[in-house]
């Protein structure tokens, strides 16, 4: 029996299947398949947005009684202990943005002891931060507080099922990560996000906005190897932030150089030919964060689900990371006048 094509249902839900069914309950009928980037007939953008142009459901969706969001009281709630959170975003997939999304929560978790961090990995359809951290296959534990951990790959059958999900239901999963898991006090949330610019990006943008007092979005990180074909990329993931009203904390160019472990010397595999991820960041205007060399270390302890900065912290890319650590968190205090952490 085919879906049915509803907006899921505001509601709180008790258990992870019942999240992933909930986006093909009952709503409003609609007459076709939404298109990509379907900002859902319930949303204010419905029937006006680009994505809706020529769409059979265009009508259908435009005289559906818009209203505030019902989730959002909800979502406001659970992050109402929520200090500050970041957006990891990369124009290209393949530059390590989920890698460095896990090394930064685990730096900024392990610069001061008293740090509560959590990390949030939005990528549905290619969720790789439960490997990463090394939690892989434990199941989700649903309490009266909520769930934890929890990511989609939880809700499937096999962790090699495919997610094949339109823009309505991704929205309504990112709803139920924000408004149903158990984040608790948190002093940074770290969100890692698919490459490019998608449904998921501004789903979570727009909720952390408009459900957060005072736009508890700080802002977005954008992560970029050296060479021009990723940097490209880059002014667009800019372009979109600007469009998106997201604060851009700052580039870090990532897999920059090779330092052998032998000899020392050090190696450009990605050649910066237009200058790398720094010369962007003086030609956009925004800080350059730091550049993080390539280190094979880094890949194993990501498969082994171990913290490659306590493993390895005297290497260069342990260095360089905590470099990157430091000026995220000064960047997040200036924004707000007030002390994120004690580093």
């Amino acid at each position: 029996m085919a879906p049915s094509l509803e907006e899921p249902a505001a509601q709180a839900f008790d258990s992870p299947q019942a999240a992933l069914e909930a986006p093909l309950k009952a709503q409003p009928k609609l007459v076709a398949p939404e298109p990509e980037h379907c900002p859902g007939p319930s949303s204010s953008a419905a029937g006006t947005a680009s994505s809706c142009a020529g769409c059979p459901n265009q009508s259908i969706c435009a005289s559906t009684p818009k209203g505030p969001d019902p989730d959002l009281p909800a979502i406001a709630a659970r992050l109402s202990r929520v200090r500050h959170s970041l957006l990891v975003l990369s124009g290209k997939g393949g530059v390590g943005k989920s890698t460095f999304a896990a090394l930064l929560a685990q730096g900024l978790a392990g610069a001061d002891p008293r740090a509560q961090v959590g990390l949030m990995d939005t990528d549905l359809t290619g969720p790789s931060i439960p490997k990463m951290l090394g939690v892989e296959g434990e199941g989700v534990h649903v309490s009266g507080e909520g769930w934890e951990p929890v990511w989609a790959e939880f809700m499937l059958p096999s962790r090699d099922d495919a997610v094949i999900w339109r823009g309505a239901k991704k929205t309504g999963m990112i709803k139920s990560f924000l408004r149903d898991v158990s984040w608790g006090a948190l002093d940074c949330l770290v969100v890692d996000t698919p490459p490019g610019t998608s449904d998921e990006h501004l789903a979570v943008n727009s909720l952390l906005r408009d459900a957060a007092p005072r736009g508890r979005l700080d802002g977005a990180l954008l992560v970029s190897t050296p060479q021009e074909v990723a940097l490209q990329d880059v002014r667009r993931m800019l372009d979109f932030c600007r469009k998106a009203a997201i604060p851009v904390l700052g580039i870090v160019e990532n897999m920059s150089g090779f330092v052998c472990p032998k000899c020392k010397a050090e190696s450009q595999i990605f050649r910066a030919s237009t200058g790398g991820a720094r010369a962007l960041a003086d030609e956009q205007r925004v800080p350059f964060l730091g550049a993080v060399p390539l280190d094979p270390r880094i890949g194993m302890a990501c498969d082994y689900g171990e913290s490659f900065l306590e493993s390895y912290p005297d290497s260069a890319a342990s260095k360089a990371i905590r470099g990157v650590v430091r000026r995220v968190t000064r960047a997040m205090a200036l924004r707000y006048g007030e002390e994120i952490m004690h580093i």
